[in-house]
């Protein structure tokens, strides 16, 4: 192909792509199967590499982001991304109303919308492509994060349809989805790294990072609520934002035309209701006045525009008596303070325990035994303490201090540099630790011994378990006639145990708790260096080398081969039969299903649901526990979920049967 034919057939690909992506992304409407898909994104890699001068910032190639570290330049907003003027009191928007129709003679219509809880970013865009992403900032001032918004599936890279002027800024939110943060979180959780306290925290830290791969592995979504352009196209706030959900912005749903207070009164009575039920978090709602002379004519304060005011939601708070702090030791030796309160319904449901995350947060509150405290729910639907009813307080009463010792063994705490919690150090001799790691090694996702938290306490409190390798030593005679074990239950945990051999070597990797190595890690590990053998030899520099697989992780992994007591472990699992080699027929697979992600639902004829599962993984795809537009396809078996399939439906994800999910991986 000369290089004339390949320019066009380059951009007729990535017009296609484009458009399927935005089809998928923000309509949830594919037209094609995912497989089309990835054959047209081949073909346009293949094309790229092979006329590189033909590269386009803009091409759907680039969504997977980039490794390249760049610090972040700054850049002046043509237009100041001012803040708007809060409130929480119904009368002070009688008072913004009242101000309105002071300047303006005419009848005024307001736009209602979400205030969504992410972080700020303008977009620019010239000739229909995205040339520039930049954060509020100050407002003048923005950092410059371009390469990382590319990687946000529901901007567009290039936009649709005509009639959009030849240079503009649109202005929206970044945030996270619910569900995408529960689930990032639950990641971060298994791999013993630190969780992030809501979604709008995991938005901002997620757009500063300085590898866009990785930023591009993290659920962000995007909505769009603002055009600034100065070329007035349009009569009115609403109709600009109707073109830009036709030139292919992901524009919210939820915002309504409304033409008196009371009805701006209903829409946040509405959302004050229902906001729960959102698949994101918002903390209010915004009015603007919709006809944009009006906006010229009300004009800007110094900070703020006079057409537009946010009406902020009360946070759903209580207050309730603190009982007690007690401190929680858990698997990686992280102590976690725990506050124990008098039963209070907060936003649905009975909370009697908060989190105070650490040494810090107490010290913040300055908090005192038996306090009045203001409980909160965060965005991980943690409940917290936010603050101290200091008028209540005992004159008396002692301040709240963070221990110095841990509280099971006694050992004496420390605290890492640039790390907010506490640590026992005594790793092999501190009771919840060790239970917490066995309860980790035996845990669904890793060796799948059905067993429960209870029974591995009991083990340990008899004895008969202090490590891993100690499980495949038991027999029959040594745990029949404990509490809970008769014959049949016996029975069931030594055939479970023993079938745990068979467990593949990637989720063995896992199950060992290394800190920060997690399901997909482990994979990864498992398969680039195929043997345990080869994970221990491996220096930092090898390990690095590994997709993913950055300093932190690499001296995590060096410093567990590094310890005798880990060494011993593992040698007494492979002595055990422990499966700590990738066996041949899972070297053949890897990546047959990478880039699709499957839900799977329903009971099966030939397979369990984790082996389907594990399949998935084994050959690159991803496992959802929920169906969304991002899912690629329901794996449906007899008894599927019917809210389950009624969304497949709505959403057009295709529904394969088991043999269709055999006949895939045969490729």
């Amino acid at each position: 192909m000369d290089k004339a034919s390949a320019r066009d057939r380059i951009q007729k690909l990535r017009n296609e792509l484009h458009r399927h992506n935005h089809l998928y992304y923000v309509e949830a409407r594919p037209e094609i199967s995912d497989f089309e898909f990835d054959l047209m994104m081949q073909e346009l890699e293949t094309l790229e590499k092979k006329f590189p001068e033909l590269s386009d910032d803009n091409s759907p190639t680039r969504r997977v982001g980039s490794d390249i570290s760049e610090g972040f330049e700054q850049h002046v907003h043509e237009i100041p991304m001012l803040s708007l003027g809060n409130t929480y009191s119904r009368e002070e928007l009688k008072d913004f109303e009242t101000r309105v129709r002071k300047t303006v003679s005419t009848p005024v219509e307001y736009v209602c919308e979400l205030k969504y809880d992410g972080v700020a970013i303008s977009l620019t865009y010239e000739k229909g492509q995205l040339v520039r992403a930049i954060t509020r900032g100050d407002g003048v001032v923005g950092d410059v994060v371009t390469a990382n918004v590319r990687t946000i599936r529901s901007i567009p890279l290039q936009l649709s349809g005509d009639g959009y002027p030849e240079r503009f800024e649109i202005r929206g939110e970044v945030l996270m989805p619910l569900e995408g943060f529960r689930k990032m979180n639950e990641q971060r959780s298994a791999a013993g790294e630190q969780l992030f306290a809501n979604p709008r925290n995991a938005t901002a830290g997620t757009l500063k990072m300085q590898n866009s791969a990785l930023v591009a592995r993290r659920p962000l979504d995007c909505y769009l609520y603002s055009a600034a352009i100065k070329d007035e196209l349009f009569n009115s706030h609403f109709e600009s934002l109707n073109a830009c959900r036709r030139w292919g912005f992901k524009i919210p749903p939820y915002s309504r035309l409304v033409t008196s207070m009371e009805e701006v009164f209903e829409f946040i009575d509405h959302w004050a209701e229902k906001r729960s039920e959102l698949p994101f978090e918002i903390d209010g709602v915004v009015v603007k006045v919709n006809a944009l002379a009006q906006q010229k004519q009300l004009g800007f304060t110094a900070k703020t525009p006079r057409w537009a005011i946010a009406y902020k939601f009360k946070a759903q708070q209580v207050s309730t008596r603190l009982r007690g702090v007690v401190f929680q030791v858990g698997r990686t030796g992280a102590v976690t303070p725990v506050a124990n309160l008098d039963p209070v319904q907060l936003a649905g449901s009975t909370v009697k325990r908060a989190s105070l995350h650490n040494a810090d947060q107490i010290a913040m509150l300055d908090l005192r035994e038996h306090d009045q405290v203001f409980v909160e729910k965060g965005g991980d639907i943690i409940p917290k303490i936010v603050g101290v009813d200091k008028e209540k307080r005992d004159g008396a009463s002692a301040p709240v201090t963070f221990i110095s010792h841990c509280p099971e063994c006694g050992t004496e705490l420390i605290r890492y540099p640039g790390e907010a919690a506490h640590y026992c150090p005594n790793v092999y001799g501190c009771p919840p630790q060790i239970k917490e790691r066995l309860n980790h090694f035996i845990s669904r996702r890793a060796m799948n011994i059905n067993a429960a938290e209870a029974t591995i306490g009991q083990l340990y409190n008899e004895g008969l378990v202090r490590g891993p390798a100690d499980l495949y030593t038991l027999k029959y005679e040594d745990i029949i006639g404990l509490e809970r074990f008769a014959k049949k239950s016996s029975h069931n945990l030594i055939n479970s145990i023993a079938a745990s051999r068979e467990v593949p070597f990637p989720r063995v990797l896992y199950a060992l708790g290394i800190r920060y190595v997690g399901e997909t890690v482990a994979r990864k590990l498992a398969t680039h260096f195929g043997s345990i053998d080869r994970i221990r030899q491996a220096g930092v520099d090898e390990l690095t080398a590994v997709d993913e697989i950055g300093e932190r992780i690499a001296g995590s992994v060096t410093t567990f081969f590094q310890d005798e007591a880990n060494i011993n472990t593992v040698e007494a699992l492979k002595e055990a039969g422990l499966q700590l080699e990738i066996r041949n027929e899972e070297a053949e697979t890897g990546t047959l299903l990478e880039g699709k992600s499957f839900v799977i639902s329903g009971t099966f004829e030939n397979f369990s649901r984790d082996a389907l599962k594990e399949m998935v993984a084994s050959n690159g795809g991803k496992n959802l526990s929920a169906v969304s537009s991002k899912t690629s396809y329901i794996l449906a078996g007899e008894n599927m979920g019917p809210e389950k399939l009624k969304k497949a439906e709505a959403l057009g994800i295709p529904v394969i049967s088991e043999d269709a999910f055999m006949e895939m991986l045969k490729g």
